[in-house]
């Protein structure tokens, strides 16, 4: 546009050398266009100017949130002690209401009295099995949560629906972490600790697959970073809590296979 007026403005002083008089008043006719090609780059470089601080600004989020670390702590170890490193990292923050700790944690591969189990068959409540799931020293692991009594029992403090609640997330929170930093691991079975005199009946059956979009946002996206304790569970992080693990809780039971390896069969609870 620059170019186009300062080439109409040659042709007219080249048109004739006789009428030097008008060319004030033709100056002043082009004047107000000058004043308005100014402003309109005044204004479009404004545009531009926003335009590109928002680029920045919506890049410089892109890149601030794709680089958040999934979880504040990471496991440094390889291998089985990397599952030990979880399974301590978390249970060490779950904590009675006297202060000691909730549960111990074992970790290790799917096995009853070092029979390896080697399949999972989900039934429905008619008996059928809905989904069998193989396992193996690779893909699987079990996590006994024990609370130091008689048969794995929450040996202080009274039983109630909200410590329920706090061992389910400890659970959860423990499968999340394995599923995150141990790739190879599909299937994780916890085995929740009975009431006192009871024996263990439930467990919690996790499929990683079932967990896509909680590995892709951060942990604190889920739970909150701080443990609560159990009478002090946020509303919206108990539904979440329940959301995540009840479909998953199953009473369990041990049947032997021809080949004698065991089956684990989870039902739906009564």
């Amino acid at each position: 546009m620059a170019t186009d007026v300062s080439g109409d403005v040659t042709g007219v002083q080249a048109s004739s050398t006789e009428q030097k008089a008008p060319e004030p008043q033709s100056s002043r006719r082009r004047r107000p266009y000058r004043v308005r090609f100014l402003l309109v780059y005044g204004i479009l470089a404004g545009v531009l100017g926003a335009g590109i601080a928002g680029i920045v600004m919506l890049v410089g989020t892109s890149v601030g949130g794709g680089s958040r670390p999934w979880s504040p702590w990471q496991p440094t170890k390889n291998g089985s002690a990397r599952v030990t490193q979880i399974a301590q990292h978390v249970s060490k923050a779950y904590r009675l209401t006297d202060g000691g700790q909730l549960l111990d944690v074992i970790a290790k591969a799917p096995a009853v009295q070092n029979v390896p189990i080697k399949a999972v068959a989900v039934r429905n409540k008619a008996g059928n099995a809905d989904e069998v799931s193989l396992f193996d020293d690779q893909n699987s692991l079990m996590l006994v949560l024990c609370g130091g009594g008689q048969s794995c029992a929450i040996a202080k403090g009274t039983a109630s629906v909200e410590r329920g609640r706090l061992v389910r997330r400890e659970a959860l929170e423990l499968a999340l972490y394995t599923f995150k930093y141990v790739g190879n691991v599909k299937y994780i079975v916890a085995f929740m600790p009975p009431k006192k005199g009871s024996q263990p009946q439930y467990a919690l059956y996790f499929h990683r697959n079932d967990f896509d979009r909680q590995l892709k946002h951060p942990l604190a996206e889920t739970l909150s970073t701080k443990t609560p304790k159990q009478n002090a569970i946020p509303p919206l992080e108990t539904a979440r809590i329940d959301k995540l693990t009840e479909p998953h809780t199953f009473k369990f039971s041990l049947q032997q296979a021809q080949q004698g390896d065991a089956i684990l069969v989870l039902d739906p609870p009564v």
